[in-house]
């Protein structure tokens, strides 16, 4: 059987699958309607999906809508992704719940966290393979890759306590202990991002260009946050303990690194017009010589708690005075015993 034939029966074998899906929920369904929007939403179509669809899935994960109702699409939509050995189900699976995080509310992305705590997280599709072709393979190796952001996406949110899409970036305002904690998870998701990179057949694949644009625009609020972030540690830097220090040493290293990458990953999608000539931002290197001056600072950094600077200035003021006192006392102590007159 020639490869177009394939392809052919292939297609067919999948409409079917989907249209047999349909008539099932429309019979045996609760929740007949969402069952019917969910399939046809990421059916085994390679194109997009309708608009329709898609919001017909968000309509029934609103805040508005009962929590039992929420559990149940994203429970579908675990049992879509968990079934399916076919690249473009698995892809426009995540497509939806990928603009799911980014356009209904957060109570969504608290529901999804709580669903991966209960069972299995529905988004490991680290063994998912589609090998029907080998454009299929090349496929589903960014299906993976996809996957692994969204995961790290919800475990940033889980961390910052809001979504870095859809809120501002609040890590130029955090003390030492929340950039320690925030800005690690941060560099993770941004390290998922720099992963997005299709390669082989995937690059011209326009499904996955479209997921791809989603993930590229994302990085612009993610590196902003990690910079603001940044600059803000510094500033602490020369206050820090050494255990603190050593950790913002290691961000400060990962941040020169991941750079470079990101400026790399910009140019590919460039390359790829994604984001319909969407204006990246310039990646700039963090400087070299600051990084030696927080090697210097590490060696000898105190293990102990540090005070801060206006108390160190208080305190000197404080020793002086108290210097003073001691030489007065000490000299009048001289004059008494002198039984000299003043």
């Amino acid at each position: 059987m020639s490869g177009g034939t394939q392809n052919s029966l292939r297609k067919a074998l999948g409409a079917l699958k989907d249209t047999t899906t349909v008539s099932l929920a429309k019979v045996n369904s609760d929740y007949k309607e969402l069952d019917i929007a969910i399939v046809r939403a990421t059916n085994h179509v390679e194109r997009p999906a309708k608009e329709k669809h898609i919001r017909a899935i968000f309509s029934a994960i609103s805040a508005t809508r009962p929590r039992a109702d929420v559990a149940y699409c994203i429970h579908a939509l675990a049992r879509r992704l968990s079934k399916t050995h076919n690249w473009a189900v698995a892809l426009k699976t995540l497509f939806v719940i990928h603009r799911a995080l980014r356009e209904v509310d957060p109570t969504f992305h608290e529901e999804l966290i709580n669903y991966g705590r209960s069972r299995s997280h529905m988004l490991n599709m680290a063994h998912f393979k589609d090998d029907s072709s080998p454009n299929a393979w090349d496929y589903s190796a960014w299906v993976r890759t996809y996957a692994l952001f969204l995961e790290e996406r919800l475990e940033c949110f889980r961390v910052l306590k809001y979504d870095i899409e859809a809120d501002r970036p609040r890590t130029k305002d955090l003390d030492t202990a929340e950039l320690l904690e925030q800005l690690p998870a941060l560099q993770q998701l941004l390290f998922r991002v720099i992963g997005c990179q299709p390669q082989g057949a995937a690059v011209n694949n326009f499904v996955i260009q479209l997921a791809l644009s989603m993930v590229a625009s994302e990085s612009i609020k993610i590196y902003q946050a990690i910079s603001d972030g940044t600059v803000n540690m510094v500033d602490k830097f020369f206050e820090m303990q050494r255990n603190d220090a050593l950790k913002a040493l290691d961000i400060y290293r990962r941040v020169g690194q991941q750079a470079e990458r990101l400026s790399e990953f910009y140019e590919i999608c460039r390359n790829l017009d994604i984001g319909h000539g969407q204006k990246f931002i310039k990646v700039e290197q963090p400087p070299s010589s600051f990084l030696q001056a927080m090697e210097e600072y590490v060696k000898d950094a105190p293990q102990g708690p540090i005070v801060r600077k206006d108390q160190v200035w208080i305190n000197i003021e404080e020793l002086c005075f108290m210097l003073w006192r001691s030489l007065w006392l000490y000299v009048w102590d001289a004059i008494i015993k002198s039984k000299c007159i003043i």
